[in-house]
């Protein structure tokens, strides 16, 4: 009977000698190739903790001791220990979450999968277990890639200061978040990586002492836990140290044996605590070893003999963006790029092989990624800082307060914008549309297709007195969708055939496809409508409120958040024009949205063909018995309008 099917919880480990743990790991190693390579999801990641994650649940008790994973992509083996082995859905709708999810289980804490926030949380427990007089302990585990984010840095200055507040970290480092770590950190971890002098010293003395009788063994703990002297005479690891933060190690990640007597010292100690872990991402699987790019960080379906990709689609929104990176490169010296350590995730891995010398990797760092951005507009040239949407958020007020208030040409280009679906609520680039909105100067386009991908990359980045913001979706990018005429700088994508239609639909970025569908169900209806794409939706195309005035009724579409959206803002700049034509706009609801494919998602919360025309066709239907002039201008200025002729339906805006 296979070890791992014993396991129901953290408890069941305890009655594991030696041998069957490395069995056990060995075990888990294959649960996960064979059952991550049916569904996809986060690989290599949890190749490489499972030795750690064994070693954290048989010294700590959860759920009364907190473990804390920050980003969570190394969560599968902690979901295996805690009871949670049914992975034939991970990742899909009514299937286990991605990353740690409290819905899940009473092990688990922190669903947000945005990097470096453990240390905060880890602080804040810690600080409530003390005042409270709980005996429990905090755990964070997190990454050298995390490590470089400043909110880390934050938080460690915090939890420094309380040197009898108990708190273990473990820095799981793999010398990867999902390339290879980068920075001023990363050369100071590699000193320790490579400085082995004290291991080989504490090694050699083990040998000796555990041959002593008696106090062989206490003696050799203690020199385990020596003094910051012994240590730097050793190997230079000051760092952590300088901040008062006990260091142990660094320790050999994937040695169960040697992971527990480290991790009972610091648990044993009273205070803030660092054991540094060095771990190998993608342990144990040829496939993702070989690959040089993020050793599997990520991977859809796949073989799990090979590595391969068991199916293939077209091109993304992410390698059109790429590959047109590359040619303003060649045509613009002064064009660099900025990444916040995903540099493949994000297309920009061909520009950096061409240009490497105008490449900035930042770390897990948006803030300082948008201010040195801002800096080096000042500077003269045009940076285009690609992020996945949701990561945005975290740059907010540097967005703001650094580069549109200082009125700098900086290109942001958000990768999966809207509902990307499988990675759960906080991966959904649902915000950036609604956030950016209050942003003065900010030009938003949203690309339909991927010829508007580099036509609007290309316009992006002429601007060279305010920030633009170019965002694309996840996955691979439709055929292309045509325009039919020109209003303003909007693009027409379908005329009514008429000359008072009766629906002027905005199709926004990526859902054009379903926008036109829309306007056809209409059509069978007897409902005539234009379709617009405004292309740059912020500003609101100042043609768009004397079209809007020919139509009977305005309905945007858009793949963010209704609160605050393109449909807001279009619905404003109506109001601002004295334009009173109901409108109704559609986007996603005020929720975090549970993980499921992207059109599952879509389709529970409206965001289809026919949900839309049905709501559409019902909102003309209570129109119907209006006079059509009684609900446009009919060509007249506000101040000329006739206060009995107002129109006396309120909006059907909701």
């Amino acid at each position: 009977m296979p070890l791992l099917t014993r396991i129901r919880g953290p408890r069941d480990l305890d009655r594991l000698n030696s041998e069957e743990l490395d069995r056990l790991a060995e075990e888990i190693r294959t649960f996960l190739v064979t059952e991550v390579s049916k569904t996809g999801g986060h690989l290599g990641p949890n190749l490489g903790v499972v030795e750690l994650t064994i070693a954290l649940h048989r010294v700590f008790d959860s759920p009364k001791d907190k473990v804390l994973w920050d980003t969570g992509h190394q969560s599968y083996v902690h979901k295996l220990l805690t009871g949670r082995q049914d992975f034939s859905r991970l990742k899909m709708k009514g299937g286990l979450s991605g990353y740690p999810s409290q819905a899940e289980s009473e092990h688990d804490v922190i669903e947000n999968s945005h990097a470096s926030t453990v240390l905060g949380w880890a602080d804040g427990i810690a600080k409530a277990n003390q005042l409270l007089e709980r005996d429990s302990h905090v755990v964070a585990v997190i990454g050298d890639g995390a490590l470089t984010g400043g909110m880390a840095w934050e938080a460690l200055n915090n939890i420094a200061d309380a040197k009898d507040r108990p708190l273990v970290i473990v820095v799981n480092d793999n010398e990867r978040s999902y390339a290879p770590t980068i920075g001023g950190l990363a050369n100071h971890l590699a000193t320790l990586r490579t400085t082995d002098g004290y291991e080989r010293f504490l090694a050699r003395t083990r040998e000796m002492l555990e041959r002593t009788p008696v106090v062989g063994r206490p003696l050799y703990e203690t020199l385990h836990g020596a003094k910051k002297g012994l240590k730097d005479f050793i190997a230079p690891q000051g760092m952590f140290e300088d901040l008062g933060l006990k260091y142990v190690g660094p320790i050999d990640g994937h040695d169960i044996e040697a992971l527990e007597s480290a991790l009972s010292r610091a648990k044993r100690f009273g205070g803030p605590v660092i054991v540094h872990c060095l771990t190998e991402k993608g342990r144990g699987y040829q496939p993702a070893l070989q690959d040089e790019a993020d050793r599997f960080h990520a991977v859809g379906k796949i073989h799990p003999d090979t590595g391969l990709p068991i199916a293939t689609s077209g091109a993304d929104w992410t390698s059109v963006f790429g590959d047109e990176m590359v040619k303003l490169g060649k045509e613009r010296k002064d064009v660099v790029a900025i990444t916040a350590a995903m540099l493949q995730p994000v297309g920009l891995d061909k520009f950096a092989k061409a240009f490497p010398d105008r490449i900035y990797d930042v770390g897990i760092a948006e803030q300082h990624g948008a201010v040195s951005a801002a800096g080096l507009a000042h500077a003269g040239v045009h940076p285009v800082f690609a992020v996945y949407a949701t990561f945005l958020n975290r740059a907010f007020d540097q967005v703001l307060m650094d580069v549109a208030l200082h009125k700098c040409g900086v290109t942001f280009v958000l990768d999966r914008a809207g509902v990307t679906g499988t990675d759960g609520a906080s991966h959904n680039g649902m915000w950036d549309m609604s956030i950016l909105q209050v942003v003065p100067g900010l030009r938003l386009a949203a690309p339909r297709d991927a010829d508007q991908v580099r036509a609007q990359l290309r316009e992006a980045v002429e601007v060279d007195d305010a920030p633009t913001v170019v965002r694309f979706s996840k996955g691979a990018v439709g055929p292309a969708v045509p325009a039919v005429g020109r209003v303003g700088g909007m693009d027409v994508l379908r005329e009514p055939g008429t000359d008072s239609p009766d629906v002027l639909l905005v199709s926004v970025g990526a859902l054009a496809p379903m926008c036109l569908e829309v306007a056809s169900l209409l059509d069978k209806q007897g409902i005539s409508t234009t379709v617009v794409d405004p292309r740059w939706v912020k500003p609101v195309d100042e043609a768009m409120a004397p079209l809007a005035e020919r139509h009977r009724v305005v309905v945007t579409v858009e793949d963010n958040s209704r609160v605050g959206g393109v449909g807001s803002a279009i619905a404003q700049a109506l109001r601002d024009a004295g334009v009173d034509v109901p409108l109704r706009d559609f986007g996603i609801p005020p929720r975090f949205l549970d993980h499921a494919s992207r059109a599952e998602v879509l389709a529970e919360i409206g965001l289809t063909a026919p949900d839309i025309a049905r709501q559409v066709t019902g909102l003309v239907s209570r129109l119907d018995g209006l006079p059509h002039s009684r609900l446009r201008s009919n060509g007249r200025t506000p101040a000329e309008r006739p206060a009995a002729e107002a129109d006396p339906v309120q909006s059907a805006r909701d």
